[in-house]
């Protein structure tokens, strides 16, 4: 397999050794490349020899470097190949119920474990081969992040809508066996993978540790554009305890005997029950938080750490500039007993649970807010500025979901809206910073 260099950096080792733009790379160390992780991999040791055709003819070029030091080799695509996508029919498939005006890109369906390692991605293994399996193995992609949902084989194919999902503690004995470790995940269906099926699925991944690092347990999404599928319900706050009580029950026991908690519910379980969060030490260290998992409860730990810091005469209740913070309806009564808990003198923030029009009241979450939700749920409210997650927005853009843009939305509400990280110190210096802006939009 040839991998075509589009360019090479200049300075670097690849340019010195007179590779050039244009030239195709053949063999690493006398191996294939099969994408980035194999270019990687095999690039990491102290001398490399790199096979590389120009103009039909072969070139071998003996490179000595630093271990991991970079050759300065630019590719067509990212990963020197293209992206797997997936291959499943899953019962609650979230592109599935995606509104007819999403923007296209948001119906890719893609399962790579390459994103897996490298971005954390949660994937099925239902489209990894057992040579890949293998590859795997071989090149220690770990950890990786992979979507369970249930161990028992039939009942995952039903899930995933295909025989392949029965593969899957097959494939992870493989993977623990060869020294990959891994985190879990679980959507539950009211129903259908939780109660006895989640017990199941707790104690055949939990006798996997320390391979399997850790279990979050998330609640099915669903968008009001259902129709035609599988029926499926939100969680009511009797069956989101039920799902809390199994955790808690396994969280003490394999506490005692692992060491670690291990099953991590989301954030939104314990919303959707009205329950309060587990303290910051139950989340270990917080290895699931990309999933909603203590999401909340690090959000106040940073911020009470950071607030803490703070002169007295700044700590005062009351009064004074009012800014907006905008945020889905489920996280809204949390946020709003934290700023009470912080005051700030002469500002208040104004926590705003916006309904999401975009894809249904039913999703409650803030990161799938959009520009227009924005714009409905706030026109004409009172407030210097508003402040969002950047969740909210495309990752390294200011376009949300329904392809309004950050300057488009503060436009229209006349105020600037300020995207924020999720750290709590940068929520507090975000609200410090936006309490001086003067003047209009």
């Amino acid at each position: 397999m040839a991998q075509r260099i589009v360019s090479v950096d200049g300075g670097s080792l690849a340019q010195a050794a007179g590779i050039r733009a244009g030239d195709e790379l053949l063999r690493v160390n006398g191996e294939t490349v099969v994408d980035l992780l194999d270019y990687e991999a095999l690039c990491a040791d102290a001398r490399v020899r790199l096979r590389v055709r120009r103009g039909g003819e072969e070139t071998e070029y003996d490179v000595e470097k630093d271990e991991y030091e970079p050759l300065g080799l630019n590719f067509e695509t990212p990963l020197m190949s293209g992206m797997r996508l997936c291959c499943n029919k899953c019962l609650f498939c979230f592109v599935d119920q995606l509104p007819q005006n999403a923007r296209p890109s948001l119906r890719l369906k893609d399962d790579d474990w390459r994103m897996s390692l490298m971005m954390g991605n949660y994937v099925t293994l239902t489209n990894v081969s057992d040579h890949e399996l293998d590859r795997i193995i071989r090149r220690h992609a770990s950890p990786l992040y992979i979507s369970v949902h249930a161990m028992e084989p039939g009942l995952r194919s039903r899930i995933l809508g295909t025989p392949r999902g029965a593969r899957l503690p097959e494939q992870l004995k493989r993977l623990a066996g060869g020294g990959i470790e891994f985190h879990a995940q679980a959507v539950l269906c009211p129903g259908l993978n939780d109660g006895e099926a989640l017990a199941d699925t707790i104690e055949k991944l939990a006798a996997m540790h320390p391979a399997a690092r850790s279990l979050a347990l998330v609640p099915v999404g669903l968008t009001d554009c259902r129709e035609g599928l599988h029926p499926l319900h939100k969680y009511t706050p009797e069956e989101a305890r039920g799902v809390l009580d199994i955790a808690e029950r396994w969280r003490e026991r394999l506490l005692k005997k692992l060491g670690t908690r291990f099953v991590f519910p989301s954030d939104e379980f314990y919303l959707a029950a009205g329950r309060p969060l587990p303290e910051d030490g139950e989340y270990e260290d917080y290895e699931q938080i990309d999933d909603g998992v203590g999401m909340l409860r690090l959000l106040e730990t940073e911020f009470s750490e950071a607030y803490a810091d703070l002169p007295e005469e700044r700590k005062q209740p009351g009064g004074g500039k009012t800014l907006l913070a905008a945020c889905g309806v489920s996280a809204a009564p949390f946020l709003r007993q934290m700023f009470a808990a912080h005051p700030l003198t002469g500002l208040t923030v104004d926590v705003r649970a916006l309904e999401n029009g975009f894809f249904g009241p039913s999703v409650t979450v803030s990161g799938l807010l959009t520009g227009g939700d924005l714009v409905r749920g706030l026109q004409g409210a009172e407030g210097a500025a508003v402040l969002i997650s950047a969740c909210m927005l495309r990752d390294g853009e200011t376009v949300f979901l329904d392809d309004m843009t950050l300057e488009e939305v503060s436009r229209a509400l006349k105020k600037p809206v300020i995207p924020v990280g999720r750290r709590g110190d940068e929520v507090l210096s975000a609200i410090l910073e936006a309490s001086t802006w003067q003047g209009r939009w």
